[in-house]
């Protein structure tokens, strides 16, 4: 155990990490907080230090070896029995290994001296060797041993009926049904997009997509993936003796007296099939274009485009960045009885009134191509692809848009101008992109700050100088989320829009015909004000105390 007591503050400042005057105002703000926070605590969020310096810098004082949680095999299981949860959390502490000299104990606050050896108390049979962990690695740890304790119940009546009655019972009060609904309805409660149901070697994972993060909700034994996963196959009409080829489906659950759709999902991986439900609120309001997150010059640039008579508009990001919602907000802002609307789609995710959807089906011959071919013929005044995948559906969303259509879509780039060269490689000509083209949207979905536990705080050097040049003050207060149980003690509830948008004018498109590379047409627009990057509409946001720089920095890059 740690001997050598030494202050963190005085530690900090003897390594020039910060300075008499800094430490000063945090010991003065720990005061004004009644000591609710930790010293280190307090310089992170001044922006004084980071956590590795942090780390950095204790390693070395204190002679301390760093690990990384990740890269070690643990046994929670071992931990969640041995060990109370609440003395880990008080010591910040994990014993991630065992071996004939020591047990092992990582953790991220080596200085809290009281809790460690009250730890080493309890662990009394074996020498205790101190490690130094991330804080959000031990974090990890403590919900999956929290995780461990509470479902032990659910999995015992799983067991017992797969012992006593296999899989004959469907009714849906069988364990298994119990366990479908029990895993759904978590992922609910807590905002989940997705569903991932993982097996590995000696266990199943299931995390869900909260806010596009992952996180780790259920650790399984592995001999429940397979009940599990056969009675999901058989929800989504699935052959559950094909475990070699990927396989799509759909179902529906009631889930706290709401309808939901499952968009279903496996893929074979060397452990089994790995499954995502992608989770669809069958109820679901749709938004207003106000709703989603534009910024107002954004807002106004897009509904400029939406509007247009003809020509593509087109919306870029990753998936997951909310392409999907984008567009229907956008037909659902101009769609009415006086106009013909028609979309193509794979899959049809949201029913919308007044709007002809068609379900793509490439297994019968229906393309998003032949649907675009049929529509022209039905004689649409929108039409809606999708999402651009190849020449045949890009040449045809290119002919209808040069025949008098408004024609929306989404295509995989990571930026705005992104798109141009994109579309030139996938085959069509120059020239008729610049004739076709109305304007792009980029697009990331940023995690807002929780509202229930934002706090002021203070960019560290590395995040200021890379946001330096979109700050109109460089004063700025921002804002984070400090963790709590409204937000899962994540800072972050919700998301919203982080957007660029690229107008084509009259010089532009005559650009794009001669065939003008990426940074020209990022020169030229930004120049005659037809474009900014998504960066600066993050930023934007974050001065708001909408989002975080490192929420914003994680998601956007600068040129």
């Amino acid at each position: 155990m740690i001997q050598k007591k030494i202050r963190l503050g005085d530690l900090l400042l003897q390594n020039n990490y910060i300075t008499e005057e800094q430490l000063l105002h945090a010991l003065k703000r720990q005061k004004e907080l009644n000591f609710t926070k930790k010293l280190g605590e307090i310089f992170m969020n001044e922006g004084y230090i980071t956590q590795k310096d942090l780390l950095k810098t204790v390693s070395k004082q204190l002679n301390i070896e760093f690990v990384d949680l990740y890269g070690e095999t643990i046994d929670f299981n071992a931990i969640a029995m041995k060990y109370p949860l609440q003395i880990l959390k008080t010591a910040q502490a994990i014993p991630f290994k065992e071996d004939e000299d020591f047990i092992h104990v990582a953790t991220s606050d080596p200085l809290n001296y009281d809790a460690l050896e009250a730890l080493e108390r309890l662990i009394s049979l074996k020498p205790v060797k101190i490690y130094l962990a991330y804080t959000d690695d031990i974090q990890v740890v403590f919900h999956r041993i929290k995780i461990i304790q509470t479902t032990k119940e659910i999995v015992a009546e799983v067991k017992k009926e797969l012992t006593t009655e296999g899989l004959k019972k469907e009714a849906e009060n069988s364990a298994i049904m119990k366990l479908i609904l029990f895993i759904s309805k978590d992922a609910i409660s807590k905002r989940a997009s997705d569903i991932h149901i993982e097996p590995d070697e000696k266990e199943m994972i299931v995390r869900s997509r909260v806010d596009g993060m992952l996180y780790e909700n259920f650790v399984f034994d592995k001999e429940l993936y397979h009940a599990l996963s056969s009675r999901i196959k058989l929800l989504g009409n699935l052959d559950i003796s094909e475990k070699r080829v990927p396989q799509d489906g759909r179902f529906s659950l009631v889930v706290n007296e709401k309808n939901y759709d499952f968009r279903l999902s496996t893929t074979p991986t060397i452990f089994g099939e790995s499954i995502v439900m992608r989770i669809l609120e069958r109820d679901k309001v749709l938004l207003n274009l106000e709703d989603l997150g534009f910024e107002d010059e954004n807002l106004e640039s897009f509904t400029d485009l939406i509007h247009a008579p003809n020509g593509i508009v087109l919306i870029t990001g990753p998936t997951g960045s909310g392409k999907t919602t984008t567009l229907y907000s956008a037909l659902n802002e101009i769609k009415n009885i006086s106009n013909k609307v028609m979309t193509a789609e794979d899959p049809v995710e949201y029913r919308l009134p007044l709007v002809q959807q068609v379900q793509i089906n490439e297994k019968t011959g229906l393309t998003f191509s032949v649907a675009i071919k049929s529509f022209l013929r039905q004689d649409p005044d929108v039409i809606l692809i999708g999402e651009v995948r190849d020449f045949d559906t890009l040449n045809s969303a290119s002919q209808a848009a040069l025949t008098g259509h408004l024609v929306f879509s989404t295509l995989h780039t990571n930026d705005a101008p992104g798109a141009i060269p994109r579309m030139i490689q996938m085959g069509l000509k120059p020239y008729l992109i610049a004739d076709a083209l109305v304007g792009i949207v980029g697009q990331r979905l940023a995690r807002k700050i929780c509202p229930y536990c934002k706090h002021e705080v203070k960019p560290t050097k590395v995040q200021f100088e890379k946001i330096e040049k979109y700050l109109e003050d460089s004063n700025t207060i921002f804002y984070a989320g400090q963790g709590c149980s409204k937000c899962d003690f994540t800072g972050y509830y919700s998301r919203t829009l982080i957007s660029e948008i690229l107008t084509i004018d009259m010089q532009l498109a005559k650009m794009v015909a001669e065939n003008a590379n990426k940074m020209e047409i990022i020169e030229y627009a930004e120049k005659s004000n037809l474009y900014k990057p998504m960066l600066f509409d993050g930023v934007k946001k974050a001065v708001n105390g909408i989002t975080t720089i490192e929420e914003v920095l994680r998601i956007t890059k600068d040129r």
